[in-house]
């Protein structure tokens, strides 16, 4: 039975959003009856928690953050005093304060027709609130005031707590949305985030503490180095999208050539991608595999005939080799992808090697080279066997016979772990239809 898209929305997405609006609601409610506290230091924190939002950025892998937004809601939650103002809201105005500086934040984005990323919201507001409803009520104790030891250890642990619970939160949503395992995922967030966290966390303790000596002239002077900081983090992503771009432009030649069927690079990338995240490959390595399932086919430029549909599929095995060697000599050109060139140049090698002549009938299977072609090979041969038999076709009934075809050929061809899922990729994506 099928099932319809809102049938399949991301239940974790909308689980985080409901966390988070009750947190919400229950905190404007305590807020508005005990009314607001020390008005000037909420607007300033609010604002700059605002102009964070404004600023949020994409990471690689589609990952959105909000360095200085969520540095300024963290340092709200653990400020002790400003100047020699004792501070004297509760957890609750924290969350307030932080929910409508993001919300103001996220408006510009909306009035440009760009996604809000509630989803990302949710979760630093749900990590704010978890420092602050820890900090808050501890802030006003004597030994938390007047040592500033225990103070620094007590918002150096939350600060930390507050950025693994932010990477544990977005890694269970990319789970929940791309089906990747949760501990490929954990590692995948904590290495991407490590480097911003660490500002992000370096600067809540800065503008906290310094708030004491500065005031809220803090904001705006630990919030510059950040800004620095964010600005360079942007540059190294609209490289990498840019990159990746490129690659996208030059696979399309073997299609404006007529080399393969329209959309078939993109298909084979984007369902090797689908397999790795199946098998549990972190995220450096797939962005390898797209590297490579992008170009796998660019040795058939040098063809004086293309193959009819681009199939190489249905050619010889040691006319698939030969074209998998001159893609690899181009791509090698490059001298910055040789791992790509290396995946592609082993895209055609069998899972294993039958020698027929060595056993008479029965065969004596071999493993191809000392460890078999990288799993990157396999997982490119089983996709674009897949899509050289199905194309763009959605019947689900062909797909299955494709897979069914691979699973004749996993005593020597095919990796039967990457055919395996390949066949629960596309089983889902039946569903989904």
């Amino acid at each position: 039975m099928r099932r319809h898209p809102w049938q399949v929305r991301d239940s974790g997405q909308l689980l985080l959003v409901v966390a988070a609006g009750v947190c919400l609601v229950a905190a404007v409610a305590q807020t508005a009856a005990g009314g607001l506290k020390d008005p000037r230091i909420a607007i300033a924190f609010g604002a700059l928690i605002a102009f964070g939002e404004v600023l949020r950025l994409n990471l690689p892998g589609d990952r959105e953050s909000a360095p200085i937004g969520f540095a300024g809601a963290l340092a709200y939650a653990l400020l002790i005093r400003v100047g020699s103002h004792v501070i004297q809201y509760g957890a609750e105005q924290v969350v307030t304060v932080a929910a409508i500086g993001m919300i103001i934040g996220a408006l510009p984005h909306l009035a440009v027709g760009r996604p809000a990323r509630v989803s990302g919201m949710a979760a630093r507001l749900l990590c704010v609130a978890c420092v602050a409803y820890i900090f808050r009520p501890l802030a006003g104790i004597s030994a938390v005031d007047q040592h500033w030891g225990l103070a620094f250890t007590l918002m150096t642990s939350l600060t930390v707590v507050a950025l693994l619970l932010e990477a544990v939160l977005t890694a269970l949503l990319r789970v929940d949305e791309q089906r990747a395992r949760f501990r490929v995922a954990l590692v995948d967030e904590m290495r991407v985030q490590l480097p911003l966290g660490a500002a992000v966390g370096a600067s809540a303790l800065l503008i906290a503490f310094a708030a004491e000596v500065m005031g809220l002239a803090a904001l705006a002077v630990f919030t510059a180095p950040l800004l620095v900081t964010q600005v360079a983090f942007r540059r190294y992503a609209g490289i990498r999208a840019t990159y990746l771009q490129t690659v996208r432009a030059l696979a399309k030649v073997t299609e404006i050539g007529g080399y393969v069927e329209a959309g078939h690079s993109e298909r084979v990338s984007r369902l090797a991608v689908a397999i790795g995240r199946e098998l549990g490959i972190h995220e450096p390595q797939l962005l390898e595999l797209e590297y490579a399932a992008l170009m796998h086919d660019i040795g058939q430029l040098s063809l004086h005939d293309p193959i009819p549909g681009g199939a190489t599929v249905l050619v010889s095995r040691q006319d698939q080799q030969r074209i998998a060697e001159l893609g690899a000599d181009v791509i090698q050109q490059a001298q910055v992808l040789g791992s790509v060139a290396e995946i592609v140049r082993r895209q055609n090698e069998p899972y294993r090697d039958v020698d027929l002549a060595a056993n008479g009938r029965a065969g004596l299977v071999r493993s191809s080279g000392p460890s078999g072609p990288p799993l990157s090979s396999r997982i490119i041969k089983a996709a674009n066997a897949f899509d050289d038999l199905v194309g763009s076709s959605l019947d689900p009934s062909r797909a299955a016979a494709a897979v069914q075809r691979l699973r004749l050929d996993t005593a020597s061809e095919y990796d039967p772990s990457t055919v395996e899922a390949l066949s629960r990729v596309v089983n889902r994506r039946s569903v989904m239809l």
